[in-house]
This record gives C-alpha cells, structure tokens and sequence, in this order.
C-alpha cells in the first residue's frame, strides 16, 4: 500500500448526481456479489435517491467530501454529528456513516487519508469519539478500522433492500 496524492472537498448541493453516482457504483461494488440484484437495486434507490442526498447535503450536522486523484472522483465520506448520527451517541461522538473508494484506487492509501480527514473534522467539532458500523462479514474493513485503533462495542440491524444485516459497532477515542 502508497499514499498517492489526492485532494479532499467538501460537497454541495451542486455536486448531488456525482454523489449519488459514486455512492450507488462504490456500495455495488462492494456490496453487489452479496446481495440479490432485487435486494441491491431497492437499497440503491432508497438510499441514493437525489431528494435523499439533497437533503443529507444541506443538513447542518452532516457533511459529505469527494476524495480526488487527479480531478476524478476516487471516492467519498460522509460524516453525521448530534441530531444526524444514525445512532445516538451523544454529542461527543462524530460517525463516520459512509467511507468507499472506487475500485481502481483501493490500495493506495486513500481510506487512510479520508479516516484522517474525518478525525481532523471530530477534533475540530470538539468530538471526543469517532464510531462507525461495518458489516459483520466485510473483513477487509474490519481490519482496517482494527488497525487504525477501532474497538468493536455493539451491533446494529442494517438493511439491503429485504435482507436484515448485521453492522458491528466499532469506535475510537480521539
């Protein structure tokens, strides 16, 4: 694994349909093989719909931010605070709700640079927790956030179109 340079920014409301293209392509490739086509395609559209992502965008405790390797969008963050964490865990924990890069730029140091983009944003939002919830049988992240300090601490249903998951809760203090 090499850190390559990218550029990390803030999204807006103009950047919606690159977002929801990002987003619906990296969780189906991640995700797609595990799931039926029936299931993925209804998660796709519920989670990913432009109304949906327009309002996670303009929500003032949530922030989205494209990583990029020379002006192609390698992948994307989202992060949730207060009212907007998934689950509430208080007003000192910052979630990480979404980390995916792109398939041709895994490997190369780009999810430790958004990780660490997101622990500037916990520090300067005067968190004192980062957590996140990975699937259960995703063992590549699983070790990824185990090495970069996460503890496992809970569980959570998620669901993909009709398929009840189960997310492991991890978190680290910062």
């Amino acid at each position: 694994m090499f850190n390559i340079e990218a550029l990390i920014e803030q999204c807006t409301v103009n950047d919606v349909r690159q977002l929801q293209t990002v987003s619906r392509n990296t969780f189906a490739d991640t995700f797609g093989a595990d799931n039926t086509p029936k299931d993925m395609a209804r998660y796709l559209e519920a989670a990913y719909n432009i109304d949906k992502l327009t309002r996670e965008i303009q929500d003032p405790n949530s922030f989205f931010y494209f990583i990029r390797v020379d002006q192609s969008i390698a992948g994307y963050l989202k992060l949730n605070m207060d009212s907007a964490q998934t689950e509430d865990m208080g007003p000192e924990a910052l979630e990480i709700e979404r980390i995916y890069i792109d398939a041709n730029y895994k490997h190369q140091g780009l999810g430790g640079q958004l990780l660490d983009k997101a622990v500037a944003e916990a520090k300067q939002h005067h968190k004192h927790k980062i957590w996140l919830g990975v699937w259960e049988h995703n063992e590549a992240a699983k070790g990824f956030y185990d090495h970069k300090g996460f503890k496992p601490f809970g569980d959570h249903d998620f669901i993909v179109g009709s398929d009840r998951q189960r997310d492991i809760l991890m978190a680290k203090s910062i």
